[in-house]
């Protein structure tokens, strides 16, 4: 491996440094193509994940059933199928307590819609996130334990200990959050996140988890000699929580999204079909079409709206219903974004303000609605390449998001300050966590927090490192080029899809909108190409390529298909850029 930058760019238009193959990688995969008929773009991408030459058709073809685990690997698994059932055969009244994201709304959709095949209902119950916050809490819980024989909690209850003893009824939690030390007083808490479990699942999503549980649940009724639910025909709603909730891209998630990628493509669940309408989806469902259009959407009414609706909107079989709760929610994403502008700017600029060099990035105001400070702390950490936490403040209580970096634990870091007693509640996983605290308390605690995920190495470097796979000439580049790449996908969190760069680029810039820049460029052998970057004037990419014909510049980003009025054209997804010492 040499220590060189890639094309020389120590420091690009973002500030980061760019990065090629390693030459064992480059060796491998060079061994792949010569070995197959693949094209060596995909071979390097295929050889940066390990991929050995035995196992590409198994990899570029992931088969659910080859890497579905058994769902009594998890601990409580068999008792939470047990009680489930039990509860459906004797017809009691359940109750669905989710969280009000995407992963808790797509949670509760799979456990009504099976019931619902197999002629039994349920009561939805999703939490106000600024009147209850999150996860269960006594009221609630005991309002519906005076009503109902058993209560699941999704995606939520894995901490919740006092709500649950209160119940006064069976509770069942399916969850992904980290686990403490000791669980709730639940009949089952399935969750690949408990500390006694081995963590060879906990990559899981919530939604994961219970389709893992209505699994176990047909394997029963099947040695009963009753046929459950299609399960494939809910993969739609797995791929959507995986996604959204930036689950890794690996093992059998990987094969979940690919399979309920195509389940989506059918357009058979009303709700997702009614979604993708107002959303403008004028092509195949994508990783980026969940995470960006589908997922924002459903989470919008549990962050500024209506709690429920997003669940609701997954869970109904009604096509009027499923329009007019899509068209709620796309007026309340439109109230969310202009919301997160305002917050975004405000967080910044104290965080700037605070210093950006430290361990964690933070920011904290009155007012901040609670329903975005998630997002904004997203936006700080990508700025920043550090972890970040956001806090709205109300009537002396902060409640806050936080987003970490790869490699740094915050869910554990702000459990542990939970337990110091500085948060008066937090948790979550790896890459996210929420929290809430006294206002007087802030500062002590994030200075407290800063220290923990210091230990763990964050804030040690500056901006990421920008990964490429290679180089290619715009020439190169085709539609079925990008499709043959798009095998090794699907890509996303835990397996980014392949960057590319382009050296020595003649730009052709023009401004779209207030930041957007769309270009066209070409090495002068006559080919050229186009590229979109969203948000460029935002930052320095944009004022950087928007000067007509001044010299030359490396271009680096990923390659998508653009489908416009029936016409499909390979186009660059730009990233970054670097100027070129090479003259015109």
């Amino acid at each position: 491996m040499t220590d060189r930058a890639f094309l020389d760019v120590t420091r690009s238009a973002t500030g980061r440094r760019w990065i090629g193959p390693t030459d064992e990688e480059t060796r491998q995969a060079e061994a792949l193509a010569q070995g197959s008929s693949l094209p060596l773009p995909l071979c390097v991408t295929l050889a940066r994940r390990g991929v050995t030459a035995q196992d590409i058709d198994s990899y570029l073809a992931p088969a659910l059933r080859d890497l579905l685990p058994d769902p009594l690997t998890l601990r409580d698994m068999g008792r939470a199928s047990e009680r489930f059932l039990v509860a459906l055969k004797r017809r009691e009244r359940i109750a669905v307590f989710a969280d009000y994201d995407v992963d808790g709304g797509t949670s509760a959709a799979l456990i009504l819609t099976w019931l619902r095949a197999m002629g039994h209902g349920a009561t939805l119950y999703i939490p106000d996130r600024i009147d209850e916050g999150y996860g269960p809490n006594i009221p609630a819980m005991q309002a519906l334990g005076r009503e109902h024989d058993l209560i699941l909690c999704v995606d939520c209850g894995t901490l919740s200990h006092d709500p649950i003893a209160a119940a006064g009824c069976d509770v069942v939690v399916l969850d992904h959050h980290l686990g403490a030390e000791t669980l709730p007083p639940a009949l089952a808490v399935v969750n690949p996140n408990r500390q006694d479990e081995d963590g060879s699942l906990a990559h899981l999503c919530a939604a994961s988890v219970v389709f893992l549980m209505l699994v176990e649940s047909n394997r029963r009724l099947r040695g009963e000699g009753v046929t459950g639910p299609d399960l494939m025909a809910m993969l739609d709603l797995v791929a959507l929580a995986t996604v959204a909730d930036v689950a890794p891209l690996i093992g059998v998630n990987r094969a979940l999204v690919r399979q309920g990628l195509k389940v989506m493509a059918r357009r058979e669940r009303a709700g997702l079909r009614a979604l993708a309408d107002v959303a403008r989806m004028d092509q195949a469902p994508s990783t980026y079409s969940l995470g960006f259009l589908l997922g924002p959407r459903v989470n919008a009414g549990g962050r500024i709206g209506q709690a429920d609706l997003g669940a609701r909107l997954l869970a109904t079989d009604d096509p009027a219903e499923a329009a007019a709760i899509a068209e709620r929610l796309d007026l309340l994403n439109t109230e969310r974004r202009d919301i997160e502008a305002a917050v975004r700017a405000a967080a910044m600029a104290q965080a700037e303000a605070r210093g950006l060099d430290g361990p964690l990035v933070w920011a904290a105001g009155a007012g901040w609605h609670p329903g975005v400070v998630g997002i904004v702390a997203a936006r700080l950490k990508e700025a920043t390449n550090r972890p970040a936490v956001v806090i709205g403040i109300e009537d002396g209580i902060g409640k806050g998001s936080a987003r970490s970096v790869s490699g740094v634990d915050l869910g554990a870091a702000v459990q542990r300050v939970a337990a110091e007693g500085l948060f008066l509640k937090g948790g979550g996983h790896k890459m996210a966590a929420g929290l809430t605290v006294e206002e007087a308390r802030i500062d002590e605690a994030m200075a407290r927090l800063g220290e923990l995920l210091a230990r763990q190495g964050a804030g040690a470097g500056g901006p990421a490192d920008l990964r490429l796979d290679g180089l290619l000439m715009p020439s190169a580049v085709t539609p079925d080029l990008i499709e043959r790449i798009e095998a090794a996908g699907p890509f996303g969190a835990g397996a980014p899809a392949p960057r590319f760069a382009f050296a020595h680029q003649q730009v052709s810039a023009r401004r779209v909108g207030e930041s957007h820049l769309r270009i066209s460029f070409g090495d002068g052998m006559g080919v050229k190409l186009d590229a979109i970057a969203f948000g460029a004037f935002d930052g320095p990419l944009g004022p950087l390529l928007d000067q007509g014909g001044a010299g030359r510049f490396h271009l680096a980003g990923k390659l998508e298909i653009n489908t416009f009025g029936g016409r499909s054209r390979p186009q660059l997804r730009l990233e970054d850029a670097a100027r070129s010492d090479r003259a015109d």
